[in-house]
């Protein structure tokens, strides 16, 4: 009971300061040059229709007025911009009234990092995007060339940006164990539940299910690499795992039916 409470109470402070933020928000313009880099570089935005690609860009709109893009020894982009965005809509795109109000700025590294959030030269601890705790807790850190190459990489089913923004969406219920309670039907809790535990005994057995290992060292970590690969490559998750597919397809309310192909 105590620690509902103590859930319930930082819900509500942060629905609080999430009400006050936005009335101080200045409705911004989207650019050209942004949209430009969603039709050359985003797939997911490519494959909307044009209200849908409209609303996309003004959740963007939203999403980078309220919540604040900083370099650490390195300079933001635009690109950078766009990807951090986009990387956050994504996920939550089928759900119009969702904010991340657990989210207050994202740092750019500009190389990988320890589990400190200290710079390393990407052979010791390579953290590559982490959500902070603690100080930290409204903060998430992404190593910039990993922001940059999941989206610049259109054949593979990693993206960094969208593991990380996955993850605040499964720690808002009030931890990251791989059931986004917020999102998912009670009818599709059990199944759901049931799959992931299939498939975590899966993955090790040689990697035949050809999802990346990280996947299997946590039921959070398990959500966040499916997610990656079912918003970067939904063709082929869907030939190689119909029912998982499925699944996620009925989490995040998003049917790519219409422009599946191998």
């Amino acid at each position: 009971m105590q620690t509902t409470a103590i859930i319930l109470l930082f819900v509500f402070i942060s629905w609080f300061y999430w009400q006050g933020r936005r009335k101080r928000v200045k409705k911004t313009i989207f650019p050209e040059s942004f949209r430009t880099i969603l039709e050359e570089k985003v797939i997911f935005y490519k494959s909307l229709s044009e209200p849908s690609r409209l609303a996309f860009e003004n959740r963007m709109t939203r999403f980078l007025d309220t919540v604040r893009i900083t370099g650490v020894h390195t300079i933001v982009e635009e690109e950078d911009k766009v990807f951090v965005a986009a990387s956050a809509i994504i996920p939550i795109f089928a759900f119009e009234n969702w904010e991340y109000i657990n989210l207050n700025e994202v740092l750019l590294y500009p190389n990988s990092f320890s589990e400190e959030f200290e710079l390393k030269d990407g052979k010791e601890h390579p953290v590559l995007g982490m959500v902070g705790n603690g100080p930290m807790q409204q903060v998430m850190i992404l190593s910039q060339p990993a922001l940059r190459q999941g989206f610049i990489n259109q054949t593979d089913k990693n993206n960094t940006a969208i593991h990380e923004f996955v993850h605040l969406i499964d720690k808002t219920d009030g931890s990251v164990d791989g059931i986004p309670e917020n999102l998912l039907s009670k009818q599709y809790l059990l199944p759901w539940i049931n799959m992931m535990h299939q498939m975590l005994k899966e993955i090790p057995e040689g990697n035949a299910t050809g999802i990346n290992p990280y996947g299997a060292t946590s039921q959070g970590e398990f959500f966040a690499v499916i997610s990656e690969y079912f918003f970067k490559r939904p063709d082929l998750l869907k030939y190689d795992h119909p029912e998982l597919y499925e699944l996620l397809e009925k989490i995040f309310r998003r049917d790519f039916n219409q422009s599946i192909s191998r």
